[in-house]
C-alpha cells in the first residue's frame, strides 16, 4: 500500500477505482462503501483507491469550530491504510481545494493528477463547491471525462431506523456513553489518547488513585459523564484492566470536566507518559453523593463490577 500526501510530486501509472470521503472513524459502514470500491477495481483490473483529507473541512472556514473527532488524523491513515487497499490518498484541505467545483475537481484532481477511471461514493456522499451538485451531476461530468460514477449501498444494522454514520456514532457516545455498542460499529472499542497530568489527588485519599488524563488532541470526541470499565496501554505494551470517571466530581463542588482512571494493579509514576485508555462499558452515570465515605463504598462496588464486566471480555 502506498501513502501520497502530495499529489503534485507523484505519477500514478495505473488506472484506478476509488472512493472519497473524510472517513472519520473508519466505521462499519466506511468498510462497506471500500468494500464494494475494492470489489469494483478487483473486476475492472484496476487498483483501489481511497481518497480523504487532512482535516475535517469545516475546520478551514470556521476557527472556533471543534468537530468531535472520532479519530485522531493519524489513527484514521493507519486504519485506513489496513483496508487492503493499494493506494492512500490524503489531500490537504486547503481554501484552492475547497473553491474547486464539482466538475473541476474530478477533472484536476481524479483525473489528471490520480488516474481514477472509477469513483464509488458512499450513499450521501457530496462534494465541490458549495456541495451543490447531485449524484446525477457527477455521474454526467465523469461521462463526458471518462470516469465511471457509481453509488455505494447504505449499511443498516439491526436495532437502528438509520444507517451507519459518523453522526449516530457520535451520539452514541456523546450523548449516551453506550460505549459497548458505538464500538460495535466502529469494529474497535473506542479509544482516548492522553497525557497524564498532575490532578489533585482526589482519588488517593479514597484509595483509588488515579491518573488525570489530558486528551492529545483536543478535537476528539469525550463519551458522555460517568464511570466506564476500561482498559490502558501504559507503554512498551503494558496493559491493565481499569475504570475511569469521566465528569465534573459533584461530590467536590467541581466544575470542570476531568478524565481520572483508576488503573487496577499498578504503582508507579505515569506523569507526563502518554497512555491509551479503551472504552469496554459505561456501568453508571456520574452523581453527587452526600460525603467522601458513601462516593467510596460505591467505588468499591464499582470496581467489583468493572472487574466482573472485564474478566469476561
Amino acid at each position: 500500500m502506498e501513502k501520497i500526501y502530495d499529489i503534485n510530486q507523484i505519477s500514478i501509472p495505473s488506472e484506478c477505482a476509488a472512493t472519497i470521503g473524510v472517513f472519520d472513524g473508519v466505521h462499519v459502514g466506511h468498510r462497506h462503501i471500500i468494500q464494494q470500491m475494492i470489489i469494483d477495481a478487483q473486476q475492472a483490473g484496476y487498483k483501489s483507491m481511497v481518497i480523504t483529507f487532512d482535516r475535517q473541512p469545516r475546520q478551514l472556514f470556521d476557527a472556533n469550530y471543534k468537530p468531535q473527532l472520532l479519530t485522531r488524523q493519524e489513527d484514521k491513515e493507519l486504519l485506513l491504510s489496513d483496508c487492503d487497499i493499494d493506494y492512500l490518498v490524503v489531500l490537504p484541505f486547503t481554501m484552492e481545494l475547497a473553491q474547486l467545483s464539482a466538475r473541476d475537481f474530478m477533472q484536476q484532481i481524479l483525473k489528471d493528477k490520480l488516474n481514477v477511471k472509477l469513483l464509488r461514493l458512499g450513499y450521501d456522499n457530496r462534494f465541490g463547491r458549495g456541495r451543490t451538485d447531485t449524484f446525477d451531476d457527477y455521474v454526467e461530468y465523469g461521462r463526458e471525462m471518462g470516469i465511471e460514477v457509481l453509488q455505494g449501498s447504505s449499511l443498516q444494522v439491526e436495532g437502528f431506523d438509520e444507517p451507519v454514520s459518523s453522526s449516530l456514532i457520535r451520539r452514541l457516545l456523546a450523548e449516551e456513553g453506550d460505549v459497548r455498542v458505538a464500538g460495535t460499529l466502529l469494529k474497535r472499542e473506542y479509544s482516548v489518547f492522553g497525557v497524564v497530568k498532575p490532578g489533585e489527588h482526589i482519588g488517593s485519599t479514597l484509595g483509588f488513585p488515579t491518573a488525570n488524563l489530558e486528551p492529545s488532541d483536543p478535537n476528539q470526541l469525550i463519551p458522555a459523564s460517568g464511570v466506564y470499565a476500561v482498559r490502558a496501554i501504559l507503554g512498551y505494551g503494558v496493559i491493565r484492566n481499569g475504570m475511569m470517571n469521566i465528569g465534573t466530581r459533584p461530590t467536590f463542588n467541581g466544575k470542570k470536566q476531568t478524565l481520572e482512571v483508576n488503573i487496577f494493579d499498578f504503582e508507579g509514576d505515569l506523569y507526563g507518559h502518554e497512555i491509551v485508555v479503551f472504552f469496554i462499558e459505561r456501568i453508571r452515570e456520574e452523581r453527587r453523593f452526600d460525603n467522601p465515605e458513601t462516593l467510596k463504598a460505591q467505588l468499591e462496588e464499582d470496581k467489583k463490577q468493572v472487574e466482573q464486566i472485564l474478566n469476561m471480555k
